[in-house]
């Protein structure tokens, strides 16, 4: 039997629906000052919107010390009727501070705090105090890596993330800069015993390289697109390209697609764009016209029902 679990408790896996695989509703951190946002009526806002375009689920990819906020992620839940699963686990070294728990701890007492999340609730605030546990639990578990390499740090927390994985069957969603690493990140989660159909990798449409994901997705890795409206990175074109041609490959079963709103300005309700509303209402109708409603269905309904399905606990 398995599960998914988000964060007013379990449900089936195919009671998910229609899935963002990669998204943040509340977020602070050092590495973006001035980009934070964590007000709860504007993430009902946003998520409300997306709603009515047909999105049904929200993977919120807010990892621990990074302002994630389970009592938010529980109301934004009830006012809008949309699943939303949460993550415990640690982000790349960068959005740390020098001072923080996060660095210092070993990987013990790393892993120990991924699976309190996991089974138990997650931490109301992020440190490392003894205060009860929310009551929402995690249902994936975060991890992340720098430009071209993984930090002694980072290793540390993707051991921490893979312990928790082998102990639970939670999968780990992990964040690659500008789709670098992915091998090597493989190499060093599967070394720790974690099953290739727990790994997901982030943002490798940053790096938009058809063999090397054809390559990724033979491994038996669910590869996250995220990047549809940022035409900072590249046109929607491109994107659509490549997810045409990784089913062309024989892979769709190995996509899932998010927007990954990691910055105020990247919402409606701060004054920004493209909003939470763009993944149904603009680029999905796009996509379909590629390659067809079958495909799309198994890109955001299918994969992400057996991506984020764990073994009941």
């Amino acid at each position: 039997m398995t599960e998914v679990v988000t964060v007013l408790g379990s449900i089936r896996p195919d009671e998910l629906g229609v899935t963002d695989a990669h998204d943040h509703l509340f977020l602070r951190s050092p590495a973006l000052p001035g980009q934070e946002f964590e007000d709860l009526d504007r993430a009902v806002e946003e998520v409300s919107g997306a709603a009515r375009g047909g999105l049904q689920a929200v993977v919120e990819a807010t990892p621990i010390g990074l302002g994630r906020n389970p009592a938010k992620l529980r109301a934004v839940a009830e006012a809008t009727g949309v699943q939303i699963v949460a993550a415990t686990g640690y982000h790349r070294d960068a959005h740390y501070g020098d001072g923080h728990w996060v660095r210092k701890a070993p990987v013990e007492q790393l892993a120990t705090r991924i699976l309190s999340d996991l089974r138990r609730g997650m931490h109301p605030d992020d440190w490392l105090t003894e205060a009860p546990p929310d009551p929402a639990r995690a249902g994936v578990i975060k991890a992340g890596a720098s430009y071209q390499r993984i930090s002694v740090l980072e290793r540390r927390r993707l051991v921490a993330a893979a312990i928790g994985s082998r102990e639970t069957g939670a999968p780990i969603l992990v964040h690659t800069e500008i789709g670098t690493c992915a091998h090597e990140i493989i190499d060093l989660l599967t070394r720790e015993g974690v099953k290739e159909d727990r790994i997901i990798l982030a943002h490798l449409d940053r790096n938009p390289d058809l063999e090397l994901h054809a390559g990724i997705a033979a491994r038996g890795v669910t590869l996250e697109y995220d990047t549809p409206g940022r035409i900072k990175y590249r046109p929607d074109s491109q994107l659509l390209d490549l997810v045409e041609a990784m089913v062309h490959a024989g892979h769709a079963g190995s996509m899932m697609l998010g927007l990954d709103l990691g910055q105020r300005d990247y919402f409606r309700s701060y004054g920004g764009g493209p909003g939470l509303t763009y993944l149904m209402d603009t680029f999905a109708p796009r996509l379909r016209s590629r390659v067809g409603e079958d495909v799309l269905h198994r890109i955001l309904v299918e994969t992400p029902a057996r991506v984020f399905a764990i073994p009941t606990q």
